[in-house]
C-alpha cells in the first residue's frame, strides 16, 4: 500500500512537472494582420522565430484596402493583436479612431524620423517604403508600337488606349498612394482631370497592387501601374519588363507596424514590435525594398531604378489619411465601372 501511494504521488508529481514544463515552453500565439506580399510571410515569421521561438505568428493576409476595412469593422471587438506590414496612411486612420496601443519599441531611436508616428510614444513605426512605378512589357509594347512612357501624363496619350491596368484604390494601398499622390502633385482639380484622361486608356482596374505588374510580366497587358518591388522581382525572374519611374515624381507609402489596442497578449506583441524595428529586421526588408526604416543599412536592390529616393514626393500622410474617405468615394463614383469583379 505504501509503495502504491508513493508510486501514485511520484506519478502525479511527474505529470505536474511535465505540465508545467509544457506550459512554460508552449508558444504564445499572436494574430497578426498584414498586407505584406504573401510569398514573404514565411520568411518574416521564420526570421523572427530564430530569435523568439516562443511566439507563434498566425497571419491574416489580404490587400491593404481589405485589411484596413476588416480592422475598422472589428473596432469594437478586435481580433488582431499586431499589425505588421500595413500602409502608414491606414494606421493613421486607425490612430484617429483610438484603435492602436501607443508604444515606443526598443530601437526606436535608430529609425529615420519619417519612419515613425510623430506622437510620443508613437502609435506606429515604419518598416520600409513601397513606391509607385510603371511596369512596361517590352515585347507587348513593341507588338503594339507603343512608345516607352517617361511620365505619368504620357499615359494619357491616345496611343495607350486599352493597354493600361492599375489598382483600384478602394482595394489596394498602391492604388490609393497613386491617387493621393496625383492629387498632391497636380492639385485637386488637376489631379482629377489627369485621372479622367487616364481612365480613357485604362483597360481595367485590379483589386491588388501587384497584379497590374504581374499581368504586364505575363503579357496580359502592356503597361501595369504598380510598385517598384513587384517590377524588380518579376524582372529578376526573367520577365521582359522595364520599371519606369515617372518624371513628375512618385507616390509612396510605408509598410508599418502597430499594436492593436486591447490585445490580451501585450508582452508578446511588444516583443514582435521591438524586433520589427531591429537591424536584423531592416536587413530583411532590404531584400525586397530599396528604402527601409534604417536607411544606412540599405544596399542596392537588383533591378530597382537608382533614382527612387530622389523621385519620392514629399508625401503628406496626414492629409491623405484625413481625406481618404472622400477621395475613395469620388474615385468610386467616377471610375469603378472598369474594375474587375471581386473574387
Amino acid at each position: 500500500m505504501k509503495n502504491s501511494f508513493f508510486g501514485v504521488r511520484s506519478g502525479l508529481a511527474a505529470a505536474l512537472a511535465f505540465g508545467l514544463s509544457h506550459a512554460t515552453f508552449a508558444a504564445t500565439e499572436l494574430t497578426v494582420y498584414t498586407a505584406v506580399e504573401a510569398e514573404d510571410l514565411k520568411k518574416y515569421a521564420a526570421r523572427f522565430n530564430e530569435d523568439h521561438p516562443d511566439i507563434k505568428i498566425n497571419w491574416v493576409r489580404d490587400s491593404t484596402g481589405i485589411v484596413t476595412a476588416k480592422l475598422l469593422a472589428e473596432k469594437e471587438n478586435p481580433r488582431a493583436d499586431v499589425i505588421w506590414g500595413l500602409a502608414a496612411t491606414s494606421l493613421l486612420l486607425m490612430k484617429g479612431e483610438g484603435m492602436l496601443h501607443a508604444y515606443a519599441p526598443n530601437g526606436l531611436d535608430g529609425l529615420d524620423s519619417k519612419f515613425r508616428d510623430k506622437s510620443n510614444p508613437p502609435s506606429w513605426t515604419g518598416m520600409d517604403a513601397w513606391v509607385a512605378a510603371v511596369c512596361v512589357n517590352t515585347v507587348e509594347s513593341d507588338k503594339h508600337n507603343l512608345p516607352m512612357p517617361a511620365s505619368w501624363k504620357d499615359l494619357t496619350k491616345p496611343v495607350y488606349k486599352g493597354h493600361v491596368a492599375m489598382p483600384n484604390p478602394n482595394s489596394s494601398g498602391t492604388g490609393f498612394l497613386d491617387v493621393s499622390s496625383w492629387l498632391q502633385m497636380f492639385g485637386e482639380e488637376g489631379g482629377w482631370a489627369f485621372m479622367d484622361q487616364l481612365h480613357q486608356n485604362i483597360d481595367h482596374y485590379t483589386h491588388s497592387g501587384s497584379k497590374p505588374c504581374k499581368q504586364a510580366a505575363r503579357g496580359e497587358v502592356a503597361i501595369g501601374v504598380s510598385f517598384a518591388f513587384r517590377g524588380a522581382k518579376s524582372k529578376a525572374a526573367g520577365a521582359p519588363l522595364e520599371v519606369i519611374i515617372p518624371s513628375e515624381g512618385i507616390g509612396w507609402d510605408m509598410e508599418a507596424t502597430a499594436i492593436v489596442a486591447g490585445t490580451k497578449k501585450l508582452d508578446a506583441a511588444k516583443t514582435l514590435v521591438d524586433w520589427s524595428v531591429s537591424e536584423k529586421a531592416n536587413k530583411m526588408y532590404n531584400e525586397g525594398y530599396a528604402v527601409i526604416g534604417i536607411q544606412r543599412l540599405a544596399k542596392p536592390v537588383e533591378h530597382f531604378p537608382e533614382n527612387i529616393p530622389q523621385a519620392m514626393i514629399d508625401n503628406d500622410f496626414e492629409w491623405a489619411a484625413q481625406n481618404r474617405k472622400r477621395i475613395l468615394a469620388e474615385w468610386q463614383k467616377r471610375y469603378d465601372s472598369k474594375s474587375e469583379p471581386k473574387s
